[in-house]
């Protein structure tokens, strides 16, 4: 999603060189933090030179969900945690503001597409998409994909959540999950019966007020779409203002809302540029973990449990590493089997989105932004006062709708923004633009990944199996008819110009079929790998305790474990996730919340 700031790349030793200025103009430490770089250099280094190498947990991944973890399991004083990240800090002399790629919101296209802080994945060549192959970056930074995201915060549907619960995960519908939504979340409107207000992950609205996000708005509402103050509380169905992850102009990943917190407890050690390669065993009791860092091997013991949250590539593949998968499969790379679970890896689900573009007849998009001094300006005023046009990723508008009769809530998602999107932010906008991301939330297509080799080192082959079903290919198609159809609404007259893509002679089904082969793309939501189900099903990775089955001491926690994809983006599940699962570990009894009211269209007669 490259807009804003996508011309800083070519200006970025100019933002370098003004940061350091800005930086030396603060002469309070805690301007920067620098307090809080003291305590992050005396836990790092506590993995060297602490006398013990065990410690009660080992959380393995600093990201949506392990800075979670590591937050809320060292809350009890008498429990040691670990918490092993594969990539650098967040953080330069433990200043969020001189990290600006990560932390000014409108620059978030940087570590996109940098393989500094980011996995850089790719799949296999897409046969149902003119084999193409598909970029797929994850996080391998402190805050993981949290701190490379688009900072928009959705929940999902309350019935996601009851339909993991009959997909095995017991104890996972929405009754069992909103507690935890609302006990991570500090929302700036308020606390009420669906938002949270004493949290540590600060979630916000836009402040733009852009005149294309309510000509945006105002077209739904003209196409007969409702509007819906709040789709992360009583009605997700219909358009309105996009909650975000932002708090006072800077991204609020994880790491800032539960790593950095944390970070003084003498209990609490953290370790970056670590890479975990095996899960260690004796028997099929998990007993710590083999890791490099700076080049050498090294071995670290846990008492109690290793919790696996590396995300929905990095945890299978870890597991296959460590002889936990399909045992064929493992004797074949000559992995020494621990325990056969065929559904490591299996399950593999998620969202693909599409950009329908219109050119916009007046100067008001972001594409002016992207001017040398327009940029220049932005930036000054996002490092001096953390406001202005870089504290929001402009994502601040968008919806859900059912695709046709018969649906009984949302299968389709739409993101609006004021500018034009290339290549994953890759390529810089040519025009006056706006666009919408829109794309099915519950494709039928499956996929799977498997290890290319034991090398840890080795990417796993990533195969989505993307539009391999009549179903999704028809959902696809509905969502340019009706993205196209409230493009065409009263509301965008005076701004609309012609139509970029898919483009006006895109209009037979074939076609749209074929733009959409062509252009679809992920929308960064891999999910499902390490399903949670029952004992009994062959296909689950771990039970509804979060527990590896087969095993003991060993959970997986992050988006791997959905035994289903949301209806929706998955960083706010995510980190439920975590929260639930932290006081599971705990053995604390199970948040709820009975008869909480959720949204039903009248009829399901009609589309809308």
């Amino acid at each position: 999603m490259s807009y804003l700031m996508k011309g800083f790349k070519r200006h970025s030793s100019v933002m370098c060189k003004v940061a350091g200025s800005l930086f030396r103009a603060h002469t309070l430490k805690n301007a920067f933090g620098i307090n809080e770089q003291l305590k992050i250099s005396r836990a790092s280094s506590q993995l060297s030179s602490a006398k013990t190498d065990s410690y009660s947990y080992i959380v393995v991944g600093a990201g949506s969900a392990g800075c979670v973890l590591a937050n809320r399991l060292t809350e009890d004083p008498h429990s040691t945690v670990l918490l092993l990240e594969a990539g650098p800090k967040d953080t330069v002399l433990g200043s969020t503001r001189l990290m600006w790629k990560i932390h000014m919101p409108a620059a978030l296209t940087y570590n996109l597409c940098d393989e500094k802080y980011n996995w850089y994945y790719h799949t296999t060549p897409q046969r149902h998409m003119d084999g193409r192959v598909m970029y797929w970056p994850r996080g391998r930074v402190w805050g993981g994909s949290s701190s490379l995201n688009a900072m928009v915060y959705i929940r999902g549907h309350a019935e996601d959540y009851n339909r993991w619960d009959r997909e095995g995960a017991q104890g996972w519908d929405y009754e069992h999950c909103l507690p935890y939504f609302k006990k991570a979340q500090t929302h700036e409107l308020g606390p009420d019966r669906y938002r949270g207000g004493n949290g540590p992950l600060h979630v916000s609205r836009g402040k733009t007020n852009h005149p294309l996000h309510q000509a945006f708005l105002e077209a739904a509402q003209q196409a007969g779409y409702p509007f819906t103050d709040d789709m992360n509380g009583y009605q997700q169905e219909g358009f309105g203002w996009m909650d975000m992850t932002i708090h006072k102009g800077q991204r609020w990943s994880t790491a800032s809302a539960y790593l950095r917190p944390a970070i003084s407890r003498p209990n609490f050690s953290v370790a970056e540029k670590t890479l975990v390669t095996k899960i260690l065993f004796q028997g099929t009791k998990c007993i710590g973990i083999e890791y490099v860092k700076n080049g050498q091997r090294k071995k670290v013991f846990a008492n109690k449990e290793v919790i696996l949250s590396g995300g929905a590539i990095n945890s299978p593949q870890l597991l296959m590493l460590s002889g936990i998968g399909n045992a064929d499969d493992l004797k074949k790379l000559g992995i020494p089997v621990v325990c056969h679970l065929p559904g490591v890896g299996q399950n593999l689900q998620d969202h693909l989105e599409v950009y329908v573009q219109q050119k916009c007849t007046k100067p008001i998009t972001l594409y002016s932004a992207q001017k040398p001094l327009n940029m220049v300006r932005i930036g000054l005023e996002w490092l001096w006062k953390f406001t202005g046009e870089g504290a929001t990723a402009h994502l601040e508008s968008g919806g859900f709708i059912r695709s046709e009769p018969g649906v009984p809530h949302p299968d389709i998602q739409f993101h609006f923004l004021p500018s034009q999107v290339i290549d994953h932010g890759r390529v810089a906008s040519t025009m006056e633009a706006y666009q919408v991301h829109v794309g099915p939330m519950r494709s039928t297509s499956v996929g799977w990944l498997k290890l290319k080799s034991s090398d840890p080192n080795d990417h796993p082959i990533i195969e989505p199996n993307y539009l391999s079903t009549e179903r999704d290919i028809w959902e696809f198609r509905q969502c340019v008819k009706l993205t196209r159809e409230i493009f065409a609404q009263k509301a965008f007259e005076k701004f609309r110009g012609p139509e970029i893509q898919p483009g006006n002679h895109v209009q037979s089904d074939k076609d749209i079929d074929a733009f959409i082969r062509q252009k679809a793309d992920s929308a960064y939501h891999p999910s499902c790998t390490c399903k949670m189900g029952q004992t009994s099903d062959s296909t689950a990775v771990v039970d509804p305790q979060t527990k590896v089955i087969g095993v003991e001491n060993l959970r997986v926690v992050d988006a791997s474990i959905m035994p289903s994809v949301v209806t929706g983006n998955l960083n706010a599940p995510t980190i439920m996730i975590a929260e639930k699962a932290a006081d599971i570990i705990k053995g604390l009894p199970s948040l709820q919340e009975k008869n909480i009211p959720v949204y039903k269209p009248k009829t399901l007669e009609t589309q809308r």
